[in-house]
């Protein structure tokens, strides 16, 4: 693999330089910078989609007749790099990122002409509702029901760490419509609109403080079998689909940004000696293996995008390339919170751009801010990250498929 960029892919840099350069306002920085989690303030991320959209990259990696980008491989890279480097926030994964793909994949014309346009705009904002409180990583355990009453579904039941509910206008869910043969089989991937009768949402409060996820009841919901995607009691084929994307990504540009600013960082704290943090043998080991590491996830990256580039199924990567990215970002998360040091230990969330309202929480009357800025973000980031190998299948359940997809075992 020849990594050195082409004459034509540094143009496409300075392109995209230029544009963050003059669309990313001071405003939309600052809640890249303060994020708290993959999550940023929900109405900065409706705000830079909404400029992306204008110039047409808000969704680069659809196929170009639905609203994507013409990119190679290279250039997918240097806009997330790039867009990382400047504190751009991040996107709703659920929409873009995730349900989209798999309507390209498996809806009818009419579900594509009335979805996709709509999620380029913002105009739908999904959630995702897969994990009952008794199906987590045994996600074909779940058994949300959906009885079938002439043309609609009637579901009842609940979904739960279902993120931005609150703010989501549809939901995509797996509903149980049959309960014969195998546990995957009677599963139906459903399209549901959040303002249907019968919805109730009730928020979670994270370790971090903040509500960000929700517990989703339904209660005799009626869904139009129109809102199926791709046929009743075969949801389980397009959720693993989905999967795929929602473990992938590129995450390797975002984790190495994390690493130059610990290690800035940790340069500029001394101790009682006078010596910086960063001279420390035994943090700068865990530093430096960390850094290597997000060098090999990113070939790692390089190699399933090229794979999914030519039309390939990149299969078990995925599962590779989730257990290593969160697990990278959790020691990363723990080497910012040692570098904060007493700083890092007040509980400041007025000071950071979370994803959510935070619960039971009163901000100084003066905004006061212990530390810096980087500070106040490392003990939220670190306890938001402590959910990153739970989510989107337990790296437990990963390894398991590693273990038997790639392994044989």
């Amino acid at each position: 693999m020849d990594y050195d960029w082409s004459a034509a892919d540094l143009a496409f840099r300075d392109e995209v330089r230029e544009f963050l350069a003059a669309k990313l306002t001071p405003e939309l920085r600052r809640a890249g910078r303060l994020a708290t989690s993959v999550y940023p303030d929900h109405e900065a991320s409706m705000a830079w989609q909404r400029i992306l959209h204008e110039r047409g990259w808000a969704a680069p990696a659809w196929p170009v007749q639905y609203g994507g980008c013409d990119w190679s491989l290279t250039q997918h890279y240097i806009f997330t790099r790039e867009s990382t480097l400047a504190g751009a926030p991040a996107l709703s994964p659920m929409g873009i990122k995730m349900v989209a793909h798999a309507i390209i994949a498996y809806g009818t014309p009419e579900q594509k002409a009335f979805y996709l346009p709509r999620i380029l705009t913002g105009e739908v904002f999904f959630c995702q509702g897969y994990s009952e409180p008794e199906a987590g990583s045994d996600l074909a355990s779940l058994t949300m029901a959906a009885v079938e009453d002439g043309d609609d579904l009637v579901c009842t039941g609940s979904k739960i760490w279902t993120t931005h509910a609150t703010e989501a206008n549809w939901i995509f869910c797996l509903v149980r419509t049959s309960r014969t043969g195998k546990k995957q089989q009677g599963i139906t991937f459903l399209l549901i609109d959040m303002r249907t009768p019968g919805i109730e949402i009730r928020p979670l409060v994270m370790t971090s403080g903040e509500q960000v996820q929700n517990q989703v009841f339904f209660d005799n919901v009626r869904v139009p079998k129109s809102n199926v995607l791709g046929q009743i009691d075969e949801g389980w084929t397009v959720a693993k689909y989905l999967l795929v994307h929602e473990r992938g990504g590129a995450m390797a540009p975002y984790l190495q940004a994390m690493a130059q600013e610990i290690a800035v960082d940790a340069a500029e704290q001394t101790g009682p000696d006078g010596n910086s943090l960063i001279d420390d043998p035994a943090f700068a080991a865990k530093l430096a293996e960390a850094r290597i590491r997000t060098e090999v996830l990113e070939i790692l990256e390089y190699r399933t995008i090229s794979a999914m580039s030519r039309g390939e199924n990149p299969g078990p990567a995925s599962s590779m390339l989730k257990i290593l990215a969160t697990e990278l970002s959790q020691k990363l998360t723990e080497l910012a919170l040692t570098a904060a040091g007493p700083r890092g230990r007040v509980y400041q969330p007025h000071a950071t751009a979370p994803g959510g309202p935070i619960a039971e929480f009163t901000p100084p009357a003066d905004d006061y801010r212990s530390g810096e800025e980087w500070q106040a973000v490392a003990p939220l980031r670190y306890f938001n990250d402590r959910a990153g190998s739970i989510y989107a299948g337990s790296n437990e359940i990963q390894r398991n498929i590693l273990a038997k997809a790639a392994l044989g075992l």
